[in-house]
C-alpha cells in the first residue's frame, strides 16, 4: 500500500488521552518549525513503543488536505530509543493483507503457499449476528454460502510490543487486556472443531525482532485461550510488515513461534 505523499518526519513531543500526539517539524516552505497536534490511530498502551517519562522520538505522520478533518495528520510510525521503526496506525494490517490477498489471486498466485487451494477470498466476513471476522477464503465463490463448504477463516491482530526474552527480542502480543481478543480465539477454535480451517495471522509492525510469543503477564486469560486453539489446529501467522516513508506492504517473513 502506498501512502498518496511522502510520509513527514518529525519529532513526537508526546502522547496523550490515547488518540492524540504532540509533534514538531521544519516546514519545508518556510523552514520554520511547527508544532502540530495529530490523530494517533491506536488504542493500544504502545508499551516498548513510545517511552516514558515522555523523550523526544522521531516520528513518520501522513499529512490530509481534508478541509473537513479538525487533526490534519495522523501518527503513522514511531522511532524507539534503540532506533527501531514500529508502525502504530492499527488500520493498515487489514488493508495490506487484503491488497496481498487480492493481487496474489489476481496473477493466480497464492501469498502463502496454505492459501493455494482458494481462488475466491471475501473480507469483513460474518459468522453469526454478533460476530465479522477479517477474511474468509473458499474454494469457489459458490461456496460462500454453502454451510456445509469447508472454508479458511483469517483473524489479523496489530503486533507492536517487543520483549527481551533470554537475549532474544520476542514481538508479543497483546500489549493490554482484550476481551475481544478472548472472543476471537473462541471463536477461531469452534470453526476448526466443526471442520473449517482457521487462521490468526499477527502483523508484526517493527523489524527488530525474530520470535513471537504471547505476553502471558499482560493477559494471561489469552494465552490460556491462545494454547487451546494452537492445541485444536488454529494456523499461527506472525508475519512482519515492512514500513518506510512511502509505503507498508506484508511481507513473506514468518516470526518463528515460541
Amino acid at each position: 500500500m502506498k501512502f498518496h505523499t511522502k510520509l513527514t518526519e518529525g519529532n513526537l513531543i508526546q502522547r496523550y488521552k490515547r488518540f492524540f500526539a504532540d509533534v514538531e517539524y521544519i516546514d519545508p516552505q518556510t523552514n520554520k518549525k511547527i508544532e502540530l497536534t495529530i490523530h494517533v490511530p491506536n488504542t493500544g498502551s504502545l508499551k516498548s513503543v513510545i517511552e516514558k517519562p515522555s523523550q523526544m522520538q522521531k516520528c513518520w505522520f501522513s499529512l490530509s488536505n481534508d478541509p473537513n478533518r479538525k487533526l490534519k495528520g495522523t501518527l503513522e510510525a514511531v522511532q524507539t530509543i534503540e532506533g527501531a521503526w514500529v508502525g502504530v496506525n492499527t488500520s493498515h494490517p487489514n488493508k495490506i493483507t487484503h491488497e496481498a490477498i487480492q493481487a496474489a489471486l489476481a496473477s493466480q498466485k497464492s501469498f502463502f503457499k496454505h492459501w493455494a487451494p482458494y481462488k475466491y477470498y471475501k473480507s469483513e466476513h460474518k459468522i453469526s449476528k454478533e460476530t465479522r471476522l477479517d477474511g474468509v477464503f473458499c474454494v469457489d465463490e459458490s461456496d460462500l454460502d454453502n454451510h456445509e463448504s469447508k472454508k479458511h477463516f483469517i483473524e489479523i491482530k496489530n503486533t507492536t510490543l517487543m520483549k527481551v526474552i533470554d537475549g532474544k527480542k520476542h514481538a508479543q502480543f497483546p500489549d493490554a487486556v482484550t476481551e475481544r481478543g478472548q472472543k476471537h480465539l473462541k471463536e477461531l477454535t469452534s470453526l476448526v472443531k466443526a471442520g473449517h480451517q482457521a487462521e490468526l495471522i499477527f502483523t508484526v509492525q517493527r523489524s527488530d525482532v525474530t520470535v513471537f510469543s504471547i505476553a502471558h503477564d499482560i493477559d494471561p486469560d489469552y494465552k490460556k485461550l491462545f494454547d487451546m486453539a494452537v492445541k485444536a489446529g488454529v494456523i499461527i501467522s506472525p508475519v512482519l510488515v515492512e514500513l518506510n516513508q512511502h509505503s507498508i506492504t506484508l511481507s513473506k517473513k514468518f516470526l518463528s513461534l515460541k
